[in-house]
């Protein structure tokens, strides 16, 4: 977030600035926004989300075969 925040805090002044070349410096600053908007967004949201309902689907599968039950401690001690 704090790199999002500088980056942005160094283009929103490009977008106010009135004077020779600013034209093209504003092309280029507006997508850089939208860019680092978006890539927030889908770092923040969008891929836990996803891998939350991917985990999720998984969960009880995995527990059914869990290796670390009483039984496998049990051949562990008589293998001993």
């Amino acid at each position: 977030m704090m790199t999002v925040v500088a980056l942005m805090a160094g283009l929103v002044p490009i977008l106010w600035q009135t004077g020779t070349g600013s034209e093209i410096e504003q092309r280029i600053a507006v997508p850089m926004i939208g860019g680092m908007v978006s890539s927030t967004l889908l770092a923040l949201v969008v891929i836990p989300a996803v891998y939350g309902l991917v985990k999720g689907r998984r969960l009880p599968s995995a527990s059914l075969s869990d290796p670390y039950t009483a039984e496998s401690d049990e051949r562990l001690e008589a293998a001993e």
